[in-house]
């Protein structure tokens, strides 16, 4: 008992700078570590990793990225009693694809690279700042700002509603706005959108692949800029404004941007070759369930930001899914659904607070007020 109280009193608390990504919790199987990472399933056995129907609550796998599902990529952790009633996955099974901090010894478990007795388990979690190879890097997550400072920033809309709201939504997030060039967008996407659970990557919209930052372009295995609101509706092209505007544009893989082309949004259709959960026809795109919501909320953003005063066509949507190149986009029935049904996660407040702090200088306001769809949109 003396042993392990002086252990406990010689282990410098974690922080950001000593956290582990599993990469290097795997290679680094020896003494006390903490890890932040994914929960991906339950371990049963070496190379065995449950996604459903869980067993326990005495075991679960952790990895760099949500949606891992190679056990070589994965860290087994221990759950011993003090927190099985909070992160066994049979008590917690929508702890699964969430991201957790834990900290505890570095070792072999169900023979396998593991976590075993730990003295911390936390939901949640930053980027580690100390890369797998060993230098530092910049995370881009911006702390949120507050429901106060959001409040001063939305104070000329609140307690507005429908049209009354739009226009003055409009006229917040159209002042002291910065325009990028079409080609500063590339660095800019590299970290509004950088992957959580890897600093050297990007997340792809549609298909949700983690791809290096380096591979920007137009080659196959590339990705590319995806316009959201598609460019053609209202002929906006890339020019500095509406084809610019971080707000909607995303990393996405050049054959899917392709696929997805100018097509509006809808649900149904055959699975898009490339990006799993997607589904597309000849004149819509229905994204996969997971980013929804952040298609939505960025088309609604658009409608609002570009009216038709900056010389540039006034973006709307409707309900069709035949607008070819007039300035609409749908479709809106659809796109309300979706914003309801996926809310806005960490990862978007972050993209919106990142651009608000960093690039453009405006937000995307459904994102911090979702509520305002209804009130807008209907």
């Amino acid at each position: 008992m003396l042993a392990l109280v002086v252990t406990f009193i010689r282990t410098p608390p974690a922080t950001a700078a000593t956290t582990l990504t599993v990469a290097q919790a795997i290679a680094s199987q020896s003494g006390t570590g903490t890890v932040t990472g994914y929960v991906v399933g339950e371990p049963t056995a070496t190379d065995t990793v449950r996604t459903s129907s869980f067993t326990g609550d005495t075991a679960l796998a952790m990895a760099d990225s949500s949606t891992q599902t190679s056990t070589g990529s994965m860290l087994y952790v221990q759950i011993t009693s003090s927190y099985r009633s909070a992160f066994g996955l049979l008590s917690n099974p929508s702890l699964l694809r969430t991201k957790i901090t834990v900290t505890g010894t570095l070792t072999a478990y169900f023979s396998h690279a593991g976590l075993k007795s730990p003295t911390a388990m936390t939901s949640g979690g930053t980027s580690p700042t100390t890369s797998p190879t060993g230098g530092t890097t910049t995370s881009p997550t911006v702390s949120p700002t507050s429901s106060s400072s959001t409040d001063t920033y939305y104070a000329n809309a609140l307690g507005k509603s429908g049209a009354s709201l739009k226009t003055a939504l409009h006229t917040i997030i159209s002042s002291g706005v910065t325009k990028l060039s079409y080609d500063g967008v590339w660095n800019a996407l590299k970290v509004t959108d950088q992957d959580p659970s890897n600093s050297s990557n990007v997340i792809l919209l549609y298909s949700g692949i983690s791809r290096s930052k380096t591979l920007n372009g137009g080659d196959s295995g590339d990705w590319n800029r995806e316009h959201v609101y598609a460019k053609s509706h209202g002929d906006f092209g890339t020019t500095a404004g509406p084809g610019t505007d971080l707000h909607h544009l995303r990393p996405e893989d050049v054959a899917v941007n392709s696929l997805r082309d100018n097509k509006d949004f809808d649900s149904g259709g055959s699975a898009a070759t490339g990006a799993p959960g997607n589904y597309t026809d000849s004149d819509s795109w229905e994204p996969r369930d997971a980013v929804k919501g952040d298609v939505a909320r960025m088309i609604f953003y658009m409608a609002v930001r570009y009216s038709g005063d900056d010389g540039f066509a006034d973006l709307e949507v409707n309900d069709s899914v035949s607008n070819g190149s007039n300035p609409y986009i749908g479709k809106l029935s659809k796109l309300r659904t979706w914003s309801a049904q996926d809310p806005p996660d960490s990862f978007e407040k972050n993209r919106n607070q990142v651009i608000y702090s960093t690039y453009q200088h405006n937000r995307n306001p459904f994102i911090d007020h979702p509520e305002w769809v209804s009130s807008i949109f209907g």
